[in-house]
C-alpha cells in the first residue's frame, strides 16, 4: 500500500502542478490581452490625429499656395495698374477722364408707405381667442 499512495500522491501533484501552471498561463494571457487592447485604443487614437493632422496640413499648404499667387500679383505691373485706375481715380497721359453729371430735373423720392401696427390684446384677449376664436 505504501506504493500505491506513493504513486497517487506524485499524480496528485502533478495535477496539482498542472492547474497551477493553466491558472498562471491564463493570468499571462488576460494581462497580454490587456496590454494589447491598450495598445490598439492608442494606435486608433494616433491613427486617428494623424489623418486630422494631414488634412490640416493639406489646408494649409494650399492656403499657403494662394496667399503666394496673389502675392506675386499684388507685386507685378497689372495689379499697379488696376489700384491706380479703380481705386486712386488716376489717368494715363493722353486719357480722357469721363465724369458722369446727373441729368437736371426734379429729384424723385419713394414714397413712404405707412406701416400697420396689430392692435395689442390683452392677455386674457389672447386666451379667449385661442380657446373660443375669432368672434
Amino acid at each position: 500500500m505504501g506504493m500505491k499512495s506513493a504513486l497517487d500522491r506524485v499524480k496528485a501533484s502533478r495535477w496539482a502542478n498542472r492547474r497551477l501552471l493553466l491558472i498562471l498561463v491564463i493570468i499571462v494571457l488576460v494581462f497580454l490581452m490587456m496590454d494589447f487592447n491598450n495598445r490598439m485604443s492608442t494606435m486608433l487614437r494616433l491613427d486617428k490625429q494623424e489623418k486630422a493632422l494631414q488634412t490640416k496640413m493639406v489646408q494649409l499648404q494650399e492656403t499657403y499656395t494662394a496667399l503666394e499667387a496673389r502675392m506675386e500679383y499684388a507685386q507685378s505691373d497689372k495689379a499697379l495698374e488696376e489700384w491706380a485706375r479703380e481705386d486712386a481715380h488716376l489717368v494715363k497721359p493722353g486719357d480722357e477722364p469721363l465724369i458722369l453729371i446727373p441729368e437736371p430735373g426734379p429729384q424723385l423720392t419713394p414714397t413712404p408707405m405707412p406701416t400697420q401696427y396689430a392692435p395689442q390684446l390683452q392677455t386674457w384677449e389672447v386666451w379667449r381667442e385661442l380657446f373660443f376664436g375669432q368672434q
